[in-house]
């Protein structure tokens, strides 16, 4: 009898339990809004939700009996009983953002080895499962060393199983596949989506702790306005105009800014915090074109 393993958490990117995920070579993943599901073969098909091993009579959301009809899924598992398949089981809630086809259906996205104690890489996985027709969340790209900025572009830009014109999907994953954090732990970071995460606090009820980077904060605390127009004047006075040309010195002015006149209060304020320079300056960069829409043609 094998015992229930958990799918391991996926923590918010910039919490210390995923602090340097990005420091290698990165899968990222678009993230589906489903519920947890995950089968695995020992003498029989079992599946379980996220907390815990399922029967076709104490079912989650119908995922049981819709996997024990799903000859593919069933000859896979009985080929890799050393296998648990994890994946996303989307069925229709009240975000309903995805497209009409795409509910209904099993979207797996990790695949862990009992035997070895380790989740595969896609690069492993990914054919096993072509090779039985059994779909599967597919990567978006693999990055060296993405920056926080590189991150966000993939997040906003990603549109796997979205109906049009609904936005950028719940997010992203980020997977540096056999990474382990500070405490020794397998785990994997993820990116939600301001707009839906917003859609999903109006419709589920409830609140949401939004976890940001502290160089985001102080981003947004800092960067204003006013300190931006300064540099922007400062610029036309010296050149007789401000241009595209100009916007390269415009970022300088204000980080160089930013990092002058504004440090110490940032350390006493946040207590020595841990700053990474220069994603402290990527979103500084973020904000400015927040503050100057006109400039940057948003």
């Amino acid at each position: 009898m094998v015992d229930f393993i958990k799918y391991t958490h996926l923590e918010r990117f910039g919490t210390d339990e995923v602090d340097g995920i990005n420091v290698g070579r990165c899968h990222i993943f678009p993230k589906l809004d489903g519920t947890n599901a995950s089968f695995w073969f020992d003498g029989e098909i079992q599946c379980g939700s996220r907390n815990r091993e399922l029967t076709v009579n104490d079912d989650n959301a119908g995922f049981m009996n819709w996997l024990i009809k799903q000859e593919n899924h069933i000859k896979l598992a009985m080929a890799h009983p050393e296998l648990v398949f994890y994946g996303e089981w989307l069925v229709p809630h009240s975000l309903r953002t995805y497209q009409e086809d795409a509910w209904r259906d099993l979207y797996i996205f990790d695949v862990y080895d009992r035997d070895k104690g380790i989740y595969l890489s896609y690069d492993v996985y990914k054919p096993l499962l072509d090779a039985y027709s059994v779909t599967y969340i597919p990567c978006l790209g693999v990055v060296t060393n993405p920056t926080y900025e590189i991150l966000c572009k993939y997040r906003d830009e990603n549109f796997y199983k979205v109906k049009d014109n609904s936005g950028a999907g719940e997010g992203i994953v980020i997977k540096q596949y056999n990474w382990k954090n500070k405490f020794g732990r397998t785990s994997f970071a993820k990116m939600i989506a301001n707009h839906f995460q917003d859609a999903h606090i109006k419709v589920m009820g409830g609140s949401v702790i939004k976890v940001k980077l502290i160089e985001e904060e102080i981003a947004n605390e800092y960067v204003t306005k006013h300190i931006v127009d300064k540099a922007v004047a400062k610029i036309r006075t010296e050149q007789g105009q401000f241009s595209a040309k100009s916007i390269p010195q415009l970022f300088g002015m204000v980080f160089h800014e930013l990092i002058v006149e504004e440090m110490w209060e940032i350390v006493k304020k946040h207590k020595y915090p841990k700053i990474d320079f220069k994603t402290l300056n990527t979103c500084t960069i973020v904000k400015i074109k927040q503050l100057l829409p006109e400039l940057f043609g948003n």
